[in-house]
């Protein structure tokens, strides 16, 4: 038996598309845990792990974020063979290796097979590398990374018996990537597979600095010299944070550049279409194109209200 379980902050949010998609993916037998969140992640989970631990048939507990939707009808099926290797002890559809802190998209990512469904600007996506299955890289595959993106992960049996959230760590931030160095430690495996989901979420991805730094420091003073490459770099204390004063003034340089060059764009673009409006053709085809508004408003005008000329002014 698969089951699901997921920590439930705004109901509303759950039902539109975390439900919906775990109806798609679920088999006949499989349990579904929803519940109110329990304060932080850590703790929601844990107490999802030990409802589910106790389970004699259980083939594996998948922990994914209420914004999160499963729309791959083989979700389960594809997880049952990447289950199969018992040295196996979690699962996801975003990874990297070369990971050494919690922000795991500074390794190298190998697999993602999500897109990112936002609704600023109108509503939009942003595919993951391997959502469209029909460009993946050829460097991209599945199979065993250091960590993996947590909004959704699937645990073994095994892992969901032995393994516990770090609760110490904070409310939110760092747990995903702490539980896959845990399972790393026990020498168990953390691999990627074709999971298909989608990630619905804001493009304001970190909506509070403060407790993601102090779940990096947490994390990297708890895991530091014990797993090879995780907050590993040379020097004492000091040399480090002056090391990651420069490289996070470097990088608000380069922040400040990107946005210089940003609005040197856009002014090059406007002088570009002042002087296409100066030109001969421009002027020349103006009655053109004044035509050519004036019929999308009649025909606008038929589709809707035959008292208005499509500008919200009557004719009458």
């Amino acid at each position: 038996m698969i089951a699901f379980g997921c920590s439930i902050t705004a109901p509303e949010i759950y039902e539109r598309f975390a439900e919906p998609g775990i109806r798609l993916a679920a088999e006949p037998d499989s349990e579904v845990l929803a519940y109110a969140s329990a304060g932080s992640i850590f703790r929601s989970y844990n107490l999802l792990l030990d409802m589910a631990a106790d389970r004699d048939d259980l083939e594996a507990l998948v922990l994914l974020h209420q914004d999160t939707e499963i729309v791959d009808p083989r979700f389960c099926e594809k997880l049952r063979e990447a289950l199969r290797d018992p040295d196996v002890a979690i699962v996801g559809c975003a990874g990297a290796v070369g990971v050494q802190s919690i922000a795991y998209w500074d390794g190298s990512v190998t697999w993602g097979s999500f897109t990112q469904r936002y609704r600023e600007f109108g509503g939009g996506e942003v595919p993951a590398l391997t959502w469209n299955e029909d460009d993946i890289p050829p460097y991209a595959r599945t199979g065993e990374v250091d960590a993996l993106d947590g909004f959704v992960l699937a645990m073994s049996p095994s892992a969901v018996r032995e393994l516990r959230f770090d609760e110490s760590l904070g409310q939110f931030h760092g747990y995903d990537f702490d539980i896959c160095l845990q399972a790393r430690a026990a020498g168990k495996k953390v691999v990627t597979e074709n999971l298909r989901v989608i990630h619905h979420h804001s493009l304001k991805l970190l909506q509070d600095p403060e407790s993601w730094k102090l779940a990096h420091a947490r994390v990297a003073e708890k895991w530091e010299g014990r797993i090879p490459g995780v907050a590993d770099a040379p020097g004492d204390w000091k040399e480090r944070a002056r090391r990651a004063e420069a490289e996070a003034a470097a990088a608000r340089l380069k922040h400040r550049a990107t946005g210089l060059e940003r609005d040197a764009k856009l002014a090059g673009l406007e002088r570009e279409i002042e002087e296409m409006k100066r030109s001969t053709s421009w002027v020349l085809t103006t009655p053109a194109r004044a035509l050519g508004r004036f019929i999308k408003r009649l025909r606008a005008t038929s589709d809707g209200d035959p008292s208005s000329n499509g500008s919200g002014r009557s004719l009458r």
